[in-house]
């Protein structure tokens, strides 16, 4: 399909790529930072570079918008789109009907279930993609795109999405940031950074083969209180980490209580 993409960040980034491999055209690029659209566009090497959202005289079947979620509805607010065009948005916390006001436009939703980043490739055909549409048809229109670049094409409904959305930003959000705190850590202590790497491996291994409330280990699950003890003590300097370690101990105890 004739697409053009609204943003121009990391999703949108790797989504455009994706989809020029699997030889769908990408026709134009709109982001409101010249340097944003026009870097995108060369990326894409068919594309123009957009400072409108005024596209009824551009020939695109599909208009992908990925930006932030809090510009989602300013951007669509100001689209305008060709007839019959299908437009969609790649939000995993946003419902379908924040696009209802697009005039002339069948809608839906393209989530791509992944953290982006520019610098890092991806593989598509291993991505969940979550899809949602008002029609059966345009539902259709998207499995086509979709199936083309992912082996994972899943059909989901805004309010299961949303709790997606939550449970993604658990898995992998929520799991980063405390890598990050666990990387401070061993620097404080001057000790080189792939020494977790092992147990970091192992420990998603056992999580993605078992429920992981199954496998856990550690002092919070064996209720050791003086090593808990000795933790919180280290973290006096860094009371936030601290909470945060009380916190986590605090959801494990519950879900092993001590025998």
């Amino acid at each position: 399909m004739n697409t053009a993409i609204i943003g121009s960040g990391n999703v949108a980034w790797h989504l455009g790529k994706a989809l020029q491999q699997a030889r769908h055209k990408i026709v134009a690029v709109y982001s409101p930072t010249q340097s944003h659209r026009e870097e995108l566009a060369e990326e894409l090497a068919s594309a123009m570079a957009l400072d409108s959202l005024d596209m009824r005289n551009i020939d695109a079947e599909l208009l992908l918008i990925a930006v932030p979620d809090a510009a989602l509805q300013s951007v669509a607010a100001q689209l305008h789109v060709p007839q019959n065009a299908v437009v969609v948005h790649t939000s995993g916390s946003q419902p379908l009907a924040a696009l209802q006001g697009i005039a002339g436009a069948q809608t839906g939703v393209f989530y791509p279930l992944q953290t982006f980043s520019k610098s890092k490739p991806v593989d598509f055909k291993n991505i969940p993609i979550l899809l949602e549409a008002t029609a059966p048809e345009t539902l259709h229109s998207l499995q086509l795109v979709a199936n083309s670049i992912s082996e994972q094409v899943y059909e989901v409904s805004s309010t299961k999405r949303k709790q997606l959305h939550l449970a993604a930003v658990f898995a992998c959000n929520f799991t980063n940031h405390l890598l990050g705190i666990s990387r401070e850590l061993l620097q404080q202590a001057d000790l080189p950074n792939t020494l977790l790497q092992p147990l970091i491996q192992e420990t998603i291994a056992k999580a993605m083969q078992q429920h992981p409330f199954d496998v856990q280990t550690g002092p919070a699950v064996r209720h050791d209180q003086n090593v808990i003890e000795e933790h919180l003590q280290r973290l006096q300097d860094q009371p936030l980490y601290q909470q945060v370690y009380q916190l986590l101990t605090q959801s494990i105890q519950v879900q092993h209580p001590k025998e």
